[in-house]
């Protein structure tokens, strides 16, 4: 069937979200400032670039509408696409009220699907913007948050392009409703985990490309983590130096071997002691020398996420460095059950990264029991 006109894209950039995360403040709410001091830089725009780029080879069947400046020009002209400005940021400066402006100005113009690049607290601002609407706009979250809790995002940016060059090849792209939840951010950084419902948004219902709302809480399988702890105790060597990724699996086997642990942050061991607790990036760069250093991570509960959820702070140019042979990932067996066969997903903001990084890899599920699962680059999420 010949489309009537162009499919109408929207796009909503929350330049601030992500910048809390290579800098260990657990996310951007009201910390943006401090961030930059630490030398975190935007990662939304770029992310949302990459969705565009993945989408110009389709141009002529789009029609782009977005903000100025950061919320969405800028990727725009990145990734070669012209674009219809619709609005801007008051004084160059971005806020919550200018997400919500920018998202009632693009439903007002009747899209087809407004994707906006953001993290929870953008999710809930794109809530708020859409309440008091009559239509029910589609939209789909670019992952660029900290944290991402709520349901509504896809699990990749080119999870995201997938999405939108379905819909423009006519496939049959369900929708549904997906949930907004975002996390006390001050109770986050002091390591207590508290969610809320927000509300919820029309989104595409693909679960292949769209990720689930993330199982919070703590394992309760004291017995697995005590096996695993175990494993870990016997593989790490004194003379390297071993970087936990944030969790609750890492976190349990860190009490294992007697040490404290940051629950929603990166630690470095050395020599049985914590050498650099909540580590940023740029600590980590700067400090961790690659050639004898080991990552250890687990998995999201639900989502699948090994990398880009909450541990920003592994920085590509770190993970090239230390290598995937060095880079350990653990689980107990129950949490990959709950994927039902979805792969395993890196998202570390590089594309080439995530791509070579693909494939089979032995996670850790017990002392020394390792099982094969599949894990997807950013484009086969």
């Amino acid at each position: 069937m010949e489309r009537t006109r162009k499919f109408r894209l929207g796009l909503v950039v929350n330049p601030l979200a992500g910048l809390g995360g290579p800098a260990a403040l657990k996310g951007s709410d009201g910390v943006a400032a401090e961030a930059r001091a630490r030398g975190a830089k935007a990662q939304a725009p770029e992310r949302a670039r990459r969705v565009l780029t993945a989408l110009r080879a389709r141009s002529g069947d789009l029609e782009l509408r977005t903000w100025a400046g950061a919320m969405g020009a800028e990727s725009a002209d990145a990734a070669g696409l012209t674009a219809q400005i619709l609005g801007g940021a008051v004084d160059g400066a971005t806020s919550a009220e200018d997400t919500v402006r920018a998202v009632r100005a693009l439903a007002a113009d009747a899209c087809d699907l407004l994707l906006f690049a953001g993290g929870d607290g953008t999710a809930r601002d794109v809530v708020r913007a859409l309440a008091e609407l009559d239509r029910s706009l589609p939209v789909l979250g670019i992952p660029a948050g900290v944290k991402m809790h709520s349901g509504v995002f896809a699990v990749t940016p080119e999870a995201a392009a997938r999405v939108v060059l379905g819909l423009l090849d006519g496939e049959l792209v369900g929708v549904g409703p997906g949930e907004v939840r975002d996390i006390d951010e001050q109770g986050y950084r002091a390591g207590v985990v508290r969610t809320r419902h927000f509300g919820e948004l029309t989104v595409p219902s693909e679960p292949r490309w769209v990720q689930h709302t993330k199982i919070g809480g703590r394992e309760s399988e004291p017995l697995v983590l005590e096996e695993l702890g175990a494993w870990i105790e016997e593989l790490i060597d004194p003379d390297e130096s071993w970087i936990f990724g944030p969790g609750s699996t890492t976190a349990a086997i860190l009490e294992r071997l007697g040490l404290p642990a940051t629950l929603l942050g990166v630690d470095v061991v050395e020599r049985g002691r914590v050498v650099l607790a909540d580590a940023t990036a740029e600590q980590l760069l700067g400090v961790v020398d690659p050639a004898r250093a080991h990552v250890l991570v687990t998995v999201i509960g639900g989502q699948g996420h090994v990398l880009g959820r909450g541990n920003q702070q592994l920085a590509p140019a770190l993970l090239r460095a230390i290598g995937r042979e060095r880079f350990h990932v653990v689980a107990t067996r129950s949490k990959l059950a709950e994927l039902d066969g979805r792969p395993l997903i890196v998202d570390s903001g590089d594309a080439e990264l995530d791509a070579a990084w693909s494939g089979l890899l032995p996670v850790i599920v017990g002392y020394d029991d390792r099982v094969l699962y599949p894990v997807g680059d950013a484009g086969d999420a």
